[in-house]
C-alpha cells in the first residue's frame, strides 16, 4: 500500500516530476514528460506496478527530510540500530528530450546495510519491460515500447522475478551513487554521467532562480517553497503550466472523485502566473502568453478550458482497470473529460492576468491583444448562458455566480487596459456589457432573505467562490453583501474551521460520496479577512492552514478533517498559489 499523501515529497526537472516517500521509494514517475504514462504506478497500484526503493535492510528507527535551503534537492536522513544514512534525491534540469535522476546514499555513521528494489513497468503499471545488463555490471538498459530507460549503479544489480534488485553496506562518510536516465527507445544507449556533480548542478540552478525572488516578511520561508513548487510545475521549454503533479488521488478515500490533473488549466495557469509575478518573476508570465496564442490557434470560438503541456486538445478520458487505485479509490482515471466543458470564469482568470503582467511590466504585444478583444467577442455570445462552473461538475450546466463575475472581470480588465495602457479597443461598448452582467448578478444571484450570494441563481445553496468577489473587485469589501456573503459561508460552509466548496449532498455536482474541506478556498477566507480589515481572524486562520503543509512545506488539493491526512492530487498548484497571495497580502498589512 502507498504512504499517506504527506509522506511524500516532491523532486522535478520542469519536464516531468517524481514522488519520494519518507521510506526511500519513489512511488509515482511519469516518463518523458509531466502527462506521459507513468513508469513507477505503485502510488495508485502496488509495487508490482512499479517503483524504485533504496532503504536500509533493518528497520527504520527515526526518519527525518528536508530540502536544501532554496532548492527541489530532497535529502532522506534515515536512522536504524546500527547507523545512520542520507538518502540524496533530485532530477537535473537537462535541456534535452531526456530526463535525469539521480540517487545518492551516503553514511552519517556507523554501518548500514541497504537494500534496492527496481521495478519498471511501463504504461501505467502494467507493461515489463525487456532489460538487460550492460558490460561490468555498472547498470542495466530497459525498454518497452517507445521507451527506454537506464540505470547506472555503483553496486552490481541482480534481477530477481521481472524485479531489480541490489544488496550493500554504507559506512559512514562513503557514498553509493546511482543514476538514471529516460530516451526513446530507438537511439543508443547513452554514456553514464556524473552523479554527485549533477546534483551540484541541480543545487546551484534552483538556488539562482530562487533568489530572483524579493520575497520578504514572516513567512518568506514558505511562500519561497511554494514558488519553487509551482516553477517545478512549469515546463521548461513550452512553458505550460500543469495544475498538479499526480492523477487520481482521490478527494474521499475510496470515493469516485479521481481525477488527472496534470494538464494545463487556463484558471490555474492564470492564478499561478499572478502569484509568480507578484513575487517578482516575469519570464514565466511572457512564456505563458506565448504558450497561450500558440494553444488557442487561430479562433477564440474554439478555446478550451485546459489543453496538454504542449498545447495538445484531446485530453481524452479513461480507466485504468488494471490498477486498484489509491487505497482502492475507483476509478483510476486518465485524461479529462472537463476539456470539453463550458467554464465561463476562464475568460476573467486570463484577461486579468494579461492585465496584471501588463502592470507588472511585462512588453504589449499586438498579437496577445488581438486575441484577447477576440475572446470578448465570443463571450459577448454567450456569458449568460449556463456552464459547468469553476468546479467542473457533471450534473448539467447552470447558472453560477463566479462564472459571471468572471465574466465581468474579463471586460472590466479589457476596459483598463483601453485606459492605462492606451489599447485600441471599444471599451464603450464594453463598459455597457460590463454593466449589464453587474445588474444582472446583483439581481439574480443575490438572496435578499438570507443577504448573501448564492451558488447559481434562484438557488440557496452556497459556493466557496462567491469569496472572491471582492477579490476581484466586483463589489468593496466593506460593501454589505460582501459582509453577509462572508457571514453565510462561515455559517454554512465551515468544517473544523476551514472552508468545503460547496454543499455536496445536493447532488448538483453529478457525483456520489463527499470531498474535504478545500484548501485553497480557505485561503480565500483569509484574503476575505484581511480586506475587510480582520487582520487577528486573517493571521489565525492563515497560521491554522500553514500547519497543515507536510513536512517538506507540501500540500495537496483537500484536507480531511476526520481523518487528519490530505487529499486530493499533490502537490496541487491551486494551493500554493492561494498560499503565495494571501501570505503577500497579510505581510502587506505588517
Amino acid at each position: 500500500m502507498a504512504l499517506r499523501i504527506e509522506d511524500y515529497a516532491l523532486i522535478g526537472d520542469r519536464q516531468t516530476t517524481a514522488l519520494v516517500g519518507k521510506d526511500g521509494s519513489i512511488d509515482w514517475l511519469c516518463l518523458p514528460r509531466f502527462d506521459s504514462d507513468a513508469c513507477f504506478a505503485a502510488l495508485l497500484g502496488t509495487r508490482d506496478n512499479g517503483r524504485w526503493l533504496i532503504a536500509p535492510a533493518d528497520p527504520i528507527k527515526e526518519t527525518s527530510r528536508r530540502y536544501r535551503d532554496d532548492t527541489l534537492v530532497l535529502e532522506t536522513d534515515m536512522h536504524t540500530d546500527t547507523g545512520a544514512v542520507r538518502l540524496t534525491d533530485c532530477m537535473v534540469p537537462h535541456p534535452h528530450d531526456t530526463t535525469r535522476m539521480v540517487r545518492l546514499v551516503t553514511g552519517l555513521s556507523g554501518s548500514v546495510e541497504m537494500r534496492l528494489e527496481l521495478v519498471f513497468r511501463f504504461g501505467f503499471g502494467r507493461v515489463v519491460p525487456w532489460v538487460r545488463r550492460m558490460p561490468g555490471h555498472e547498470g542495466i538498459v530497459a525498454i518497452a515500447g517507445p521507451d527506454m530507460a537506464v540505470v547506472w549503479s555503483d553496486v552490481p544489480l541482480e534481477g530477481q522475478n521481472q524485479h531489480t534488485e541490489a544488496r550493500f553496506t554504507v559506512e559512514a562518510d562513503q557514498t553509493v551513487a546511482f543514476a538514471l536516465e529516460w530516451l526513446p527507445s530507438h537511439r543508443h544507449v547513452p554514456k553514464s554521467f556524473d552523479p554527485a556533480h549533477s546534483v551540484e548542478l541541480a543545487t546551484q540552478k534552483w538556488q539562482k532562480w530562487t533568489q530572483r525572488a524579493p520575497v520578504k516578511g514572516r513567512w518568506a520561508e514558505i511562500v519561497k517553497r511554494s514558488l519553487i513548487t509551482l516553477k517545478a510545475l512549469t515546463h521548461w521549454e513550452t512553458g505550460g503550466i500543469v495544475a498538479a503533479a499526480t492523477c487520481s488521488l482521490p478527494e474521499e478515500i475510496g470515493g469516485e472523485r479521481n481525477w488527472d490533473y496534470r494538464y494545463c488549466w487556463l484558471r490555474d495557469a492564470s492564478f499561478t502566473l499572478q502569484a509568480l509575478m507578484n513575487a517578482g518573476y516575469r519570464d514565466e508570465a511572457s512564456a505563458w502568453r506565448h504558450w497561450l496564442d500558440r494553444a488557442v490557434a487561430g479562433s477564440a470560438a474554439d478555446i478550451q478550458i485546459m489543453y496538454g503541456i504542449a498545447g495538445e486538445r484531446r485530453l481524452a478520458e479513461w480507466r485504468v482497470d488494471w490498477l486498484c487505485g489509491y487505497e482502492n479509490s475507483r476509478p483510476v482515471r486518465v485524461g479529462n473529460a472537463a476539456a470539453e466543458q463550458r467554464q465561463l470564469d476562464v475568460y476573467g482568470e486570463m484577461m486579468n492576468t494579461l492585465y496584471q503582467a501588463h502592470r507588472g511590466g511585462l512588453k504589449h504585444d499586438q498579437n496577445s491583444w488581438e486575441l484577447r478583444c477576440n475572446l470578448l467577442d465570443d463571450l459577448e455570445k454567450f456569458w449568460a448562458a449556463p456552464d459547468e462552473g469553476i468546479w467542473e461538475v457533471r450534473g448539467g450546466r447552470q447558472q453560477f455566480v463566479h462564472s459571471k463575475v468572471m465574466a465581468w472581470v474579463a471586460f472590466d480588465r479589457a476596459i483598463c487596459s483601453v485606459e492605462e495602457f492606451g489599447y485600441d479597443g471599444p471599451a464603450e461598448h464594453w463598459r455597457k456589457i460590463r454593466q449589464d452582467i453587474h445588474d444582472q448578478v446583483c439581481a439574480q444571484g443575490f438572496d435578499v432573505s438570507r443577504n448573501t450570494f448564492t451558488q447559481v441563481y434562484g438557488s440557496r445553496t452556497l459556493d466557496a467562490s462567491l469569496l472572491l468577489l471582492a477579490v476581484v473587485g466586483f463589489l468593496p469589501p466593506d460593501d454589505p453583501r460582501i459582509i453577509g456573503t462572508v457571514a453565510a459561508i462561515e455559517r454554512d460552509l465551515l468544517q473544523d474551521g476551514f472552508v468545503r466548496r460547496y454543499d455536496t449532498d445536493t447532488g448538483k455536482d453529478g457525483l456520489s460520496g463527499t470531498e474535504g474541506v478545500f484548501l485553497a478556498c480557505s485561503f480565500w477566507l483569509v484574503d476575505n479577512y484581511a480586506l475587510m480589515g480582520r487582520k487577528h481572524d486573517a493571521e489565525t486562520l492563515f497560521e491554522k492552514l500553514i500547519a497543515l503543509r507536510n513536512d517538506v512545506g507540501l500540500f495537496a488539493e483537500e484536507y480531511d478533517t476526520a481523518r487528519q491526512r490530505q487529499i486530493g492530487n499533490f502537490p496541487q498548484a491551486f494551493t500554493h498559489v492561494a498560499l503565495v497571495n494571501s501570505a503577500m497580502r497579510l505581510s502587506a498589512m505588517d
